[in-house]
Order: C-alpha cells, then sequence, then structure tokens
C-alpha cells in the first residue's frame, strides 16, 4: 500500500536510542531494550508509514526535502550515556535554521527531550525554543501518582483540546524521570499530558503540541516511554501513534488548498467537441430520451449526432480497448436519428461496455448513453463520460478475499452536465436499453465520494467543536487516503449484501415495502463493514481504522441531512447510529459540543451490529409483514416515528388482513422525523452539502 507520510529518525547526533537493533545492541549489550527504539520503528511502519534513518551527516534543506516528519530521540555526551557515536549532539545554527524552515513550510518535528535536559550536551531546548516551547532543566517527583511506588516514575495527567485528541484511545501513560516544559511567553501551545497537581513541580507540563506556519511540533519530556523496554506499558504504544500521525496530518493538510486538479481533457478538442454536442442536444430530449421533432429541427439534431460519432472517431486511440463499443455505439446512435429519435435504445453497446473486464489500474473508458444519473438528472438524456479505473495491486489482493467480479471503483477525467451533481455512481441500470440487460457491473466514483466526505464531515467537526482522534484528522485532510478507504469499504459493503440469513434483494427499494427495510439493509452492511474492518487490523491492512472513520463519520454527519426527507433510508442508517451511541453513553451533544468517547466507540457499532443481525435471523421465522413490524420497532426503540405515524400505533391499527400494499401506503414520506440535533446541524450545514455539486476531489 502507498505510506502514509514519510518519517525520519535522527540518529546521527550521538542519539541515546537507535532504531536498528545491531545498532541498540552495541549500545548496551546486557539490555538493548534500554537502548532500542525497534519496537517504535516497527510498529511505526505496520501503521502504513515509511521510516528511514538519517545515521550520519548533516541535517539539511535537502535532507528533509524527502520527508514529512522530522523525529529527533534525545542525544548525548558519552560521559552521561552510551549513545550511536555519530556526530555531535549538538546541532549546529545551519541545521537548527533549517529545521525551522521545514516545519514552517509544512513538515513537521517531533523531539524526545529528557529529564536534566542541559547536562546531557545538546542543544535541543535551543530548537524548541524557536516554536515557543521551553524545555526545563528538572525532574518531576510525584510520590502519590506514581508507577511501582518509583516517584520519578509519574502517571501522567492526559488532556485533550478543543481541536484535536492526541489522548484518543490512550487511558494513562507514564513518564519515567521526566522533565517538564513550558510555554514562552505570549506562544500559543497545547498541553497534552502533564504532572498531578499532587507533583513537585505541579501541573507541569510532560508534552506539549504548536502549529507553527504551516507545520505541527510536539515536544516530550521524556523518551524513555517509547524505549523497547516500556512502549508496551500502559497505553504508550497507541500514544506514540497519535502524536506520529497528528503530526504526519501537516503535510496532508497543506494539500487541501492545492489548485483543482486538470486532466488531459480540459484540454482536448475532441473532448471539448464532444461535450459541447450533448450539451446542446440536452434541451432537445424528453424525459424518456427522444426528441420531439415537431418542436426541434431534425436536422440540427442530426448534426450533432454527427458531431458526437465524428469526436468519438477522434478520440479512439485513447481507448484501443473499447472498439466493439465504440462500433456499436455508432451504429444505436445511427438507429436512434433513423426512427426519428424516438426512445434510445442503447442495449447492445451495453452489452459491450465492460469496464469489469478491464480493471487494471489508470486504465480510461469513454462511455456515451442516453441515461438518468442517481441522485442527479432523473431524465434519460445522452451523457458523455471519461473515467479512470482505481485499482492498485494491494485492491486487487483484497477483491480476491471480499469476492466482488462486478465492483468498478472509478475517478472523474471528465463528465457531462448529467454528471455535474450529486450523482456518485455509474450504473447500466440508468442507461436507455429496449428491455433490462444483465448488470455485470457497478461503477463507484471514489473520488468523489472521499472528497464529500472530507468536505462534510470537516465541516460538521467544526461546527460541534469535535475534537478528533489524529487518524481521524488525517483521513479528512488527505484525498488519496480517503479515496483508498472509501473503496474498500465499499467493496465489502457490496459483498455483504448477498451474504448472511436473509440476503439482500438488490431490487429491493423497487417493490412495494416500507423504505426502512432498505435502510436496515443498508446499516447491516455498513455494520458488518466496520466490524470486518477490526478483522483487517489484525491483519496488518491499516486502512481498517480509518474505513471504520469514514463509515462514521458519513452515516452520522453527510447521510441525515442529505437529500429531501421523503423516504431518505441512507439518512435513517445515521439517525439509527447516532441514537445508538447516545443511547449507550458513548455519544453526547452537550453545550452545542459533540463528544464521542474513542475508546468505547468500536465495541458499540459491534453490538449494534450483533442487534441488527439478530433481528435478521429471527427474520426467518417470520412472514415478510411480521417482519417489517419487527424491524419497525426495532428502529423506533432507538428513533422516535411521526407523531401522526399509524404505524406508531401498532398492529391493530394496521389494516393486515388486506394487501401488502395497503398498509405500506399509510407509511409517511417522514416517517422518522431528524432529531433536534440534526435538524440544528442541517441548517449549517445543508449549503456545504449543497455546495458538493460536481465535486471530485
Amino acid at each position: 500500500m502507498r505510506s502514509l507520510a514519510r518519517i525520519v529518525i535522527d540518529e546521527s547526533h550521538r542519539q541515546a536510542w537507535s532504531t536498528r537493533p545491531e545498532v541498540a545492541a552495541l549500545m548496551n549489550p546486557v539490555h538493548p531494550a534500554d537502548a532500542g527504539y525497534v519496537q517504535l520503528a516497527t510498529c511505526t511502519r505496520d501503521a502504513g508509514f515509511d521510516l528511514k534513518v538519517h545515521a550520519e551527516g548533516f541535517i539539511t534543506d535537502e535532507m528533509l526535502a524527502a520527508f514529512d516528519v522530522l523525529v529527533i530521540p534525545h542525544a548525548a555526551d558519552d560521559e552521561w550515556e552510551k549513545t550511536t557515536g555519530i556526530g555531535s549532539p549538538k546541532l549546529t545554527i545551519e541545521e537548527v535554521d533549517c529545521i525551522e524552515s521545514f516545519v514552517i513550510t509544512g513538515g513537521s518535528l517531533i523531539i524526545l527531550a529528557e529529564t536534566e535536559q542541559p547536562k546531557y550536551g545538546n542543544n535541543f531546548a535551543q530548537l524548541a525554543e524557536r516554536f515557543g516551547i521551553s524545555i526545563l532543566n528538572t525532574t518531576v517527583q510525584d510520590p502519590t501518582n506514581s508507577y511501582k511506588d518509583v516517584p520519578t516514575w509519574i502517571l501522567a495527567d492526559l488532556l485533550a483540546s478543543e481541536k484535536h485528541d492526541l489522548t484518543a484511545q490512550v487511558v494513562q501513560a507514564c513518564f519515567y524521570r521526566a522533565g517538564a516544559l513550558a510555554a514562552l511567553p505570549s506562544k500559543k501551545v497545547e498541553i497534552i499530558a502533564q504532572s498531578s497537581a499532587d507533583a513537585s513541580p505541579a501541573n507541569a507540563a510532560l508534552m506539549m503540541t504548536t502549529q507553527a506556519g504551516s507545520g505541527r511540533v510536539i515536544v516530550v519530556a521524556d523518551s524513555d516511554l517509547f524505549g523497547d523496554d516500556s512502549i508496551n506499558d500502559f497505553d504508550h504504544r497507541q500514544l506514540w501513534l497519535n502524536i506520529l500521525t497528528w503530526a504526519a496530518g501537516a503535510s496532508a493538510a497543506a494539500k487541501v488548498q492545492g489548485p483543482p486538479r486538470r486532466t488531459w481533457a480540459n484540454d482536448d478538442k475532441a473532448w471539448l467537441s464532444l461535450s459541447d454536442a450533448v450539451e446542446k442536444l440536452r434541451p432537445m430530449q424528453a424525459k424518456d430520451g427522444s426528441i420531439d421533432t415537431t418542436v426541434y429541427e431534425a436536422e440540427e439534431a442530426k448534426e450533432l449526432v454527427a458531431r458526437i460519432v465524428s469526436a468519438v472517431h477522434e478520440l479512439k486511440p485513447r481507448f484501443a480497448h473499447q472498439s466493439a463499443y465504440f462500433t456499436q455505439l455508432e451504429i444505436d446512435l445511427q438507429k436512434w436519428v433513423s426512427t426519428g429519435f424516438d426512445i434510445p435504445d442503447y442495449f447492445d453497446s451495453l452489452e459491450l461496455f465492460r469496464p469489469d473486464q478491464q480493471r487494471n489500474d489508470g486504465v480510461e473508458h469513454l462511455a456515451v448513453f442516453s441515461m438518468y444519473t442517481q441522485n442527479g438528472n432523473p431524465n434519460r438524456n445522452v451523457e458523455a463520460i471519461i473515467t479512470r479505473t482505481f485499482w492498485p495491486e494491494w485492491l486487487a489482493q483484497q477483491e480476491k478475499v471480499f469476492n466482488n467480479s462486478a465492483f468498478v471503483p472509478i475517478e472523474f477525467v471528465a463528465f457531462t452536465k448529467g454528471y455535474d451533481t450529486h450523482a456518485a455512481v455509474f450504473f447500466p441500470e440508468t442507461v436507455a436499453t429496449r428491455e433490462t440487460a444483465v448488470f455485470y457491473w457497478g461503477g463507484i466514483f471514489c473520488d468523489r465520494e472521499a472528497a464529500r466526505l472530507r468536505l462534510v464531515a470537516r465541516s460538521a467537526v467544526n461546527i460541534l467543536k469535535l475534537a478528533l482522534p489524529p487518524d481521524a484528522d488525517l483521513l479528512l485532510n488527505d484525498q488519496d487516503l480517503a479515496k483508498e478507504s472509501y473503496v474498500l469499504w465499499d467493496l465489502i459493503h457490496d459483498r455483504t449484501h448477498s451474504h448472511g440469513d436473509l440476503p439482500f434483494d438488490p431490487f429491493m427499494i423497487k417493490q412495494r415495502m416500507p423504505f426502512w427495510m432498505y435502510a436496515v439493509e443498508e446499516l447491516r452492511c455498513d455494520l458488518n463493514t466496520y466490524k470486518e474492518t477490526l478483522e483487517l487490523d489484525r491483519q496488518g491492512v491499516y486502512l481498517g481504522r480509518y474505513i471504520r472513520y469514514a463509515i462514521l463519520f458519513d452515516r452520522l454527519f453527510r447521510f441525515p441531512i442529505t437529500g429531501t426527507r421523503v423516504r431518505n433510508y441512507d439518512g435513517l442508517g445515521g439517525q439509527i447510529i447516532f441514537a445508538w451511541l447516545h443511547k449507550n453513553g458513548v455519544l453526547r451533544w452537550s453545550d452545542n459540543t459533540l463528544t464521542l468517547n474513542w475508546k468505547e466507540v468500536s465495541g458499540s457499532i459491534v453490538d449494534l451490529c450483533e442487534q441488527v443481525e439478530n433481528l435478521y435471523r429471527t427474520g426467518i421465522d417470520r412472514s415478510r409483514c411480521a417482519q417489517w413490524l419487527a424491524s419497525y420497532k426495532f428502529i423506533t426503540d432507538l428513533v422516535a416515528p411521526h407523531p401522526a405515524s399509524i404505524w406508531a400505533k401498532g398492529a391493530d391499527a394496521l389494516p393486515l388482513h388486506g394487501e401488502l400494499r395497503e398498509v405500506v401506503d399509510l407509511i409517511l414520506p417522514d416517517e422518522f422525523p431528524l432529531n433536534v440535533f440534526y435538524d440544528a446541524l442541517s441548517r449549517k450545514l445543508k449549503p456545504i452539502i449543497e455546495s458538493a455539486v460536481g465535486i471530485t476531489g
């Protein structure tokens, strides 16, 4: 998989720690773990980061240009510690200057300091002061809050800031013979860990963060807590990953404000001619795709179709793998002309349009059909679209596990106005055909969905003042990470529809059935995907934790207030998750601030998954209508129904002895209205959701 960020650890300034086991063994032959950051390096790489060691030479602008985060562990003169034996523990003024420049321009710095810092002969305190943090010459003691009754092994008080939570999933951490930190006057810093009120010095900062320019800085007053003999104590491993991930987020955040992505199609004359002809043909078409030649000039329509055919011919060399489709497409277009522009029929060309047979990373497809676009244009207008398949090797390997031969994740290269909408899928069933075709594939625009997730979730987080764990913050900053997470989520989700005690009928939504049944099925697939990501964690697939955030944020923030409230089954799934987490004390909305107990979220979601699965398992023994009622009861235990609902009055109020459609007809368009939380959020978030029309990331 692609690395999340590029990390470099300095071992060129007589560091007292080494990520290299052979070096740690030389430094401390009796107890290498007391000189090793070997496990730190391993968990860093396992978490998806690329880790390199700067073993010798000066730190320069050229060296730092290849990295996103610089880690400088504690260093010392040889009279105090056994070290790597390379270089001087003191950074040159030139090195300090280039590190400061690195941070200001978007890099990040982690300094792992020590107790009684000045005696070791390094000048890391002077480096930290460049960013407003002072490393004090002291050793914190706290007999009352200590580990194993050692007064200098202090149990820290952990703090979360308003904007980020570097202590997420961390309950306790021990600082072994720690120094202390302080903020320089007028400098804005945040304390992440501090000593207790009983300590000496009391309430002293042990870990601080700050932002300088576009970069981020973390200073830790103890380097032992991440050493090989301590990193597995308490929650130190998670704390390390938190601070590293937060640091890595700076470079991703800097890319958020980048210019819009351009493709070759932006300047391609053939594509521009094709899209122009499509846009001029669009106003002539009726809802079913036909053209009334008593209203519009047939000759003008013929000329526009001819331009489409000509442009496709010019574009053919770029799409050699589609030659059979292009041949049939021209035949289908000419047939449409010959019928006097009656209802178009693309059955034959659709049979030859098979992106599922070309699942190769980067392969592009040109599609021209009369079609509607889901969540977009409801009419079967002629549309033209160029897609690029996203199929890296790691995804191909995952598809072998979560077998889904129809799944095609795609990105936008270019599109006509039917896709300049909320549409995020490209499905064959949207195409105008004389009869229902066999649906071999389904295209999901992973770049658009990732961009929407990031935009809406980030806006919601800011509105709700939700303090984010560092990996959630990274997800919302990094378009590529969001795209990768979305693709794997969707692969597992789609595959789940066909598995289980009551496997999903893909045409369920087209049947006369309560819309909440579709909501429960979508919820089931998402919850099972969430649960599956925990297994991905155990397998070392780092995307697992990012998928969990994507599911949580999309379902909680975007779906409930996207679109209308008429049978909004996707929105209802998010309402259920919100209500479940709130009911179980994992989520709280107070003083217009949303808080989540990140330590408890996954366990609670897995419990909800079991509740939904039980509804399915027991549903095998019920009639269809009885399952509808059971599902309604399950939902109303969490989400309040509309006060005017007939269904809410129970089975006695429903005409259960008649046709099933009679009970379906009694369902209100908004059977489960939004609660006060969503009502307040929607007023602020709706304009942002609408602004995501046509977004491609």
